[in-house]
C-alpha cells in the first residue's frame, strides 16, 4: 500500500505522530513518502527517518507574547501560493492519503479523489468535547482546512467519539526519576520575561529550552537550546513541567507521571480546550499571568501516577491496512480497554 503522508509543521507535536506511526506503517507492508508544511524548510531539524520528504509553505499560526496574532496569520497566508502547491503535488500515484492536518496533501486528495484519512489531535476538537462549547463553527473550520474522508482523533479521553489514546513516543514503561529542577518550554511567550519571573523564587532550579544555538546559566535557571536529544532526557528526570498547553508535551508529561503547570496560547481554542480537560483529569494546574504566588503553591504539590496508554500506532497501521474505514468503534473499543489511570 503506497501512502502520502501530510504533516502539519507548525507544532513538534505533529511530527512526534509522524515519527510513531512510520515504523508501524512499514511494518505493516506500506510505502509512504512524506509532505510537510507550515513552517521554513531550514527550520525542520533531524529529519533524515522521513527520507526525501517535500516541503511547502502551507499555512501557520503566529503568536507574539503568548497569543495568536491572527492579523500576521492571515496576511502571511498566501492563498495563491497554496492553491499552486495543491495543484502540483502528485496525490494519484498512491493508494491513500494520511493528513496530520496538513492541508496542501488534504486538499489535493480531496480535489482528485484519492482515499483519504486525517489523523491529527485537531480532529478530536470536532466532536462534543470540553472547552469547544463556545467554538459552534469549530468542526467545520477544522474540517475545511484539512479535509479527509475519514477522521480519527487524538486526545486522552475518548468522549464516545472515533478518538484514540496519544500517539507518543514515551510510555509508562521508560525508566523516568525526580531530580530537583523544573522543566520549562514556553516557545508562545516572550524569554526575557520568562526568566525574569523564574528567577523570583531563587531557590529553584529550572532547565528552560528555547529556540537557539547556546547554553547559558541564568542566575537559578540553565538556558538551554532545543534538542531532540537532550529534551526527553530531562523531561525523564525533572520534578514538574512549565509548558504552554501543547497536547504533544502534556502527554508526555501524563505518561511520565510529571506534575503540569500550564499557560494556554491565548485566543486559541484547541489549548484552551486542552487546558479544560487537564483540569477536569487532575492531571494540570491551569495558569494564565506570571504571578508568583500560584508557581509557589504549585511547586509544593506532589507528582500524579503514571497515565498508561496502549502503543496506538501498531493498531492504527492495521486498521489503515485493512481499508474498512467506515468502521472504527471497535478500533476505539480495543485502544481504550487497555488505556489506565485517565478518565473516559
Amino acid at each position: 500500500m503506497r501512502i502520502l503522508y501530510g504533516v502539519q509543521g507548525t507544532g513538534n507535536g505533529h511530527i512526534t505522530r509522524a515519527r510513531v506511526m512510520l515504523p508501524a506503517l512499514k511494518a505493516a507492508g506500506c510505502d509512504v513518502d512524506f509532505v510537510f508544511s507550515g513552517r521554513p524548510e531550514n527550520a525542520y531539524f533531524d529529519m533524515a527517518m522521513f527520507g526525501d520528504y517535500r516541503a511547502f509553505k502551507g499555512f501557520s499560526f503566529y503568536s507574539k507574547e503568548g497569543a495568536v496574532n491572527w492579523l500576521k496569520t492571515v496576511t502571511a497566508a498566501r492563498p495563491l501560493s497554496f492553491i499552486n502547491d495543491v495543484r502540483q503535488l502528485n496525490v494519484k500515484d498512491y493508494d491513500l492519503v494520511l493528513t496530520d492536518f496538513e492541508p496542501v496533501s488534504a486538499w489535493a486528495a480531496k480535489l482528485r479523489g484519492v482515499p483519504s484519512i486525517g489523523l491529527a489531535h485537531q480532529y478530536a476538537l470536532c466532536h462534543a468535547i470540553p472547552g469547544t462549547e463556545k467554538s459552534p463553527l469549530l468542526s467545520q473550520a477544522l474540517k475545511s482546512f484539512a479535509p479527509a474522508q475519514h477522521y480519527i482523533g487524538v486526545h486522552w479521553a475518548h468522549y464516545h467519539a472515533p478518538i484514540v489514546p496519544p500517539l507518543i513516543a514515551m510510555d509508562h514503561e521508560q525508566e523516568t526519576r525526580e531530580d530537583d529542577f523544573i522543566l520549562v518550554y514556553l516557545p508562545f511567550e516572550d524569554t526575557t520575561q520568562v526568566i525574569t519571573w523564574l528567577q523570583q523564587i531563587p531557590e529553584q532550579r529550572f532547565i528552560l529550552y528555547r529556540q537557539g544555538k547556546d547554553t547559558t546559566q541564568e542566575k537559578n535557571i540553565l538556558v538551554k537550546p532545543l534538542s531532540r536529544e537532550h529534551f526527553p532526557k530531562d523531561l525523564a528526570a525533572c520534578a514538574g513541567v512549565i509548558c504552554n498547553t501543547g497536547f504533544g508535551l502534556c502527554s508526555e508529561a501524563m505518561v511520565l507521571g510529571k506534575k503540569i503547570y500550564t499557560k494556554a496560547l491565548s485566543k486559541q481554542v484547541e489549548q484552551f480546550s486542552n487546558g479544560k480537560i487537564l483540569e477536569d483529569l487532575n492531571r494540570a494546574v491551569v495558569f494564565i499571568d506570571f504571578a508568583i504566588a500560584p508557581l509557589q503553591q504549585w511547586l509544593k504539590q506532589p507528582n500524579p501516577p503514571r497515565a498508561v496508554f496502549p502503543p496506538v500506532a501498531e493498531e492504527l497501521a492495521a486498521w489503515i491496512v485493512e481499508q474498512n474505514h467506515n468502521d472504527t468503534q471497535g478500533l476505539i473499543n480495543r485502544l481504550w480497554a487497555k488505556a489506565a489511570h485517565v478518565a473516559v
